[in-house]
C-alpha cells in the first residue's frame, strides 16, 4: 500500500511532532492528502530549543496548528534513573500524554514517524508505542529514511537533510541518574561545537568528562579546532576526551 493509499483511508489523526524529518514529512503528506492531522509537541528537557523551533517553522508553513504540551519528564523515576529500559518508559510516558489530549480534542488515530529503516528490535520506545496502539504510517508502508530525505527535499521540507537526532538522555552513561544540570552541561557543550561548525556529533557524559564523537570526515577539524574546542568546554567538563572511533 502506498502512503498516498494509506492516508486516503484516515479522515482525521494525531501526530507526535518530534522536529525531525520523519514525522515533519508525515505531517507534510497528511495534510496534503487531507487528513484532519493535529499535531502535539511534548517539550522536554531531553529536547534542544532547535528542535521545538524545527517544528513550529513546519507547522506555519503549512498552516497547521502545533500544540506544545511542556512536560517535566525527570520527575518520572523510571525515566530519570537511567535503566536500560529508560527509552521505553519515556516514550510510554510520552505518547500516553499525547492520548490524553488527542481524545479530549477528539482523535483517536495516533501517528508517529516510525519509518521502515528503523531497527525496531533495537528501540525499546517502538514496543511502548505498540502498547499504546500508536500507528506509524512510514513504517506500514515501507518508506524508508533515504526514500524520506528525497521525497522531503523535493517537497521542499527544510530539515530534509538534518542528522538523526537523539534526545540528550542518550548522552548520560547508563544508570548514571539523569539531572537537569548534566543535561545542562551537555547541551551547552554541543552548541559549542555546533557554532564551531561541526555537524552530526554527539557529547556524552564519560564519567565527569566529556566524550566528543565526530564523523570521520571531520577529525582534521577536531585537531585544528583543538584549543577552541577545550576553551569553550572547559566551563562545562573539565575533562575532554576525543573518540578516535568516531560516529
Amino acid at each position: 500500500m502506498t502512503l498516498e493509499e494509506f492516508l486516503g483511508n484516515i479522515s482525521s489523526a494525531a501526530l507526535g511532532l518530534s522536529g525531525g524529518v520523519d514525522s515533519a514529512y508525515l505531517l507534510y503528506e497528511a495534510v496534503k492528502n487531507g487528513v484532519d492531522v493535529q499535531p502535539y509537541f511534548i517539550k522536554t528537557a531531553f529536547q534542544p530549543e532547535s528542535e521545538l523551533s524545527d517544528a513550529k517553522k513546519l507547522t506555519d508553513r503549512l498552516g497547521i496548528p502545533l500544540k506544545v504540551i511542556e512536560y517535566d519528564i525527570l520527575q518520572n523515576e523510571d525515566v530519570a534513573c537511567n535503566g536500560k529500559d529508560r527509552c521505553y518508559h519515556c516514550k510510554k510516558a510520552l505518547f500516553n500524554i499525547i492520548i490524553e489530549n488527542a481524545l479530549k480534542d477528539r482523535y483517536d488515530i495516533i501517528f508517529d514517524g516510525t519509518n521502515a529503516s528503523d531497527d525496531i528490535d533495537d528501540r525499546p520506545g517502538y514496543k511502548a508505542l505498540k502498547e499504546l496502539g500508536v500507528v506509524s504510517p512510514l513504517r506500514e508502508c515501507g518508506i524508508t529514511k533515504i526514500q524520506i530525505r528525497e521525497r522531503a527535499k523535493k517537497a521542499g521540507i527544510e530539515t530534509w537533510d538534518k542528522p538523526a537526532y537523539s534526545c540528550l538522555a542518550t548522552r548520560v552513561q547508563r544508570d548514571n541518574v539523569i539531572s537537569e544540570g548534566i543535561l545542562h552541561r551537555i547541551y551547552h557543550a554541543e552548541e559549542v561545537l555546533s557554532k564551531l561548525g561541526f555537524s552530526d556529533f554527539r557529547v556524552r557524559q564519560y564519567y565527569e568528562a566529556a566524550k566528543i564523537e565526530v564523523r570521520d570526515e571531520q577529525f582534521d577539524m577536531v585537531i585544528s579546532k583543538r584549543d577552541e574546542i577545550i576553551e569553550h568546554i572547559k566551563p562545562y567538563f573539565n575533562d575532554i576526551f576525543f573518540d578516535i572511533k568516531g560516529r
